[in-house]
């Protein structure tokens, strides 16, 4: 395929005496803000907005030229180029061209005839095995020809830059059709221990055909090694499903921890009851690695340990756990009282595992929650609210057994009833390191879309407008989780729609 290149000096010449329209045709050019995904065939990262008013003749385009950022010429593979007509969302049934640009500016050259109205154009980026996620793609549409060399300009809408992530795990990997519920923790080595469910037949919650996954990464999440699975409860495996993971690290002992929960037959919120058994209620099981997460244990209950007989259900809060200062282990947990009622609460070890125990309820009518230790002693709940529209918060000083509703409680972090994550990190600032509270959601009122990595440089008291980064604006399924990579970088698994997603992010785009 013939692609015509140009130098940037003559590009910038030629662009500066042109037009932004052409008897009234002009082009505008916008970009969805979202991650490119190494692993992902078709990552939509530029539209083309080509319109011709009323009345006006039809237009018919020759070419298009843009523009790569440099280190993108490296990580690119290929791009593809669709024309999806009067159709504004992107369709990968319409694509026309395919490339592999040799410099940042090039030309494609194109047969398109627009009709008065909208039309569309959309690149779409793959990107090799290699790519480095610290990168970004930036690509640029800047002007379009028609048949006759007449030149038009195209305006610019919005941001360009999208970093580089990976598709940790994708629909249809290892023969699975949905991976969900994220987690991930990074140990005293550095390794990232990411989990999550295994979904084999559909994208339901338990009971179901679920096992808990995990997958390893000992380059700070820019490559993983082959997914384990960590926690199977066996045969038959369509009844007697494990999912909702929750990871932590004791870095006394060194070990890793996983909780989930496992519904033996229907056992999970709605078929569960009172009792301990397996055979009556959903189990607290627990799994832990000694070697870094290497290999692991057989799976156990703590049910007897923590569960109110009188309590329908009770199991962890998805995604993080912490170690507190004294050395006292916390996973997030949530029960379903005697009476039906969600309460978001903590289970809690003192020996490093050997033994645990439930602090009560912080707040009724709330479930998946994330904990924190804001000062020694004191542990902050970061809860969903079933209410809907806010995150709701409380503290505990004496582990869980009398709580207190924050005055940021359903008023600060907007939340569409969905799980967020929420750690504590100490990261460089420009103020020098500091310790930083971590909040990742879909940050809407109602609607699972625009994952948000917000900060508090206040240990929760406030949140402000200026320290927030939207990674990614599309629709999801809207489950994340994040850790601490390094002083300077924080990781960020969270779900798409039936996949999962990593990225790297610095400190610097979320903290002001």
């Amino acid at each position: 395929m013939f692609i015509a290149v140009f130098c940037s000096m003559s590009c910038s010449r030629e662009i500066s005496t042109t037009a932004s329209t052409v008897n009234g045709a002009s082009i505008t050019s916008t970009s969805p803000l979202a991650p490119v995904l190494k692993g992902v065939e078709i990552n939509p990262l530029l539209r083309i907005t080509m319109y011709v008013p009323a009345g006006a003749e039809r237009v018919s385009y020759r070419s298009i030229k843009a523009r790569l950022n440099s280190t993108a010429l490296q990580d690119v593979e290929k791009l593809d180029v669709y024309f999806t007509g009067k159709e504004p969302l992107f369709e990968a049934s319409s694509l026309i061209k395919s490339i592999k640009p040799s410099s940042e500016v090039f030309e494609v050259p194109l047969d398109i005839q627009t009709e008065p109205g909208k039309q569309y154009i959309w690149f779409s980026v793959t990107l090799k095995e290699a790519a480095n996620p610290d990168n970004i793609v930036e690509l640029r549409a800047t002007q379009m020809t028609d048949v006759n060399g007449k030149v038009y300009r195209v305006m610019e809408e919005g941001n360009y830059s999208h970093r580089i992530g990976v598709a940790l795990r994708k629909a249809g990997d290892d023969g699975v059709d949905t991976y969900r519920i994220p987690g991930v923790t990074t140990t005293d080595k550095g390794t990232l221990i990411a989990v999550y469910d295994i979904r084999y037949d559909n994208s339901r919650d338990l009971p179901g055909n679920i096992d808990v996954g995990m997958s390893r990464s000992t380059d700070g999440g820019k490559t993983w090694e082959p997914m384990k699975i960590i926690m199977d409860m066996g045969a038959p495996h369509e009844h007697n499903g494990i999912g909702d993971p929750t990871v932590l690290f004791d870095p006394v002992t060194k070990k890793v921890w996983v909780a989930a929960l496992w519904s033996k037959g229907n056992r999970s919120i709605a078929g569960s009851g009172p009792g301990l058994l397996p055979e009556e209620t959903g189990q607290f099981v627990l799994v832990s690695s000694d070697d870094d997460g290497k290999t692991w244990s057989n799976p156990y209950s703590i049910t007897e340990q923590i569960k109110n007989p009188d309590w329908r259900i009770y199991f962890n809060g998805p995604g993080n756990g912490i170690a507190m200062q004294d050395g006292t282990l916390v996973f997030p947990s949530q029960y379903w009282d005697d009476k039906g009622v969600p309460h978001s609460s903590i289970v809690y070890s003192q020996d490093h595992g050997k033994t645990w125990k439930s602090g009560v309820g912080a707040k009724a009518n709330t479930t998946e929650s994330q904990v924190v230790e804001t000062t020694p002693g004191t542990l902050m709940l970061n809860m969903r609210d079933n209410r809907g529209r806010f995150r709701s918060v409380a503290t505990t000083t004496d582990l869980g057994r009398t709580w207190v509703e924050h005055h940021t409680s359903y008023s600060a972090l907007q939340d569409p009833v969905c799980m967020g994550s929420f750690i504590k990190a100490s990261v460089n600032t420009s103020k020098g390191s500091q310790q930083v509270l971590f909040f990742s959601n879909p940050a809407t009122p109602s609607g699972r879309y625009n994952m948000t990595l917000k900060a508090s440089t206040d240990l929760g008291e406030s949140w402000p407008t200026g320290n927030e980064l939207l990674v990614d604006e599309r629709g999801s399924y809207g489950y994340s989780a994040l850790t601490r990579i390094d002083d300077n970088t924080l990781g960020l698994l969270y779900e798409g729609v039936k996949n999962l997603y990593f990225v790297r992010i610095p400190v610097h785009e979320v903290v002001q």
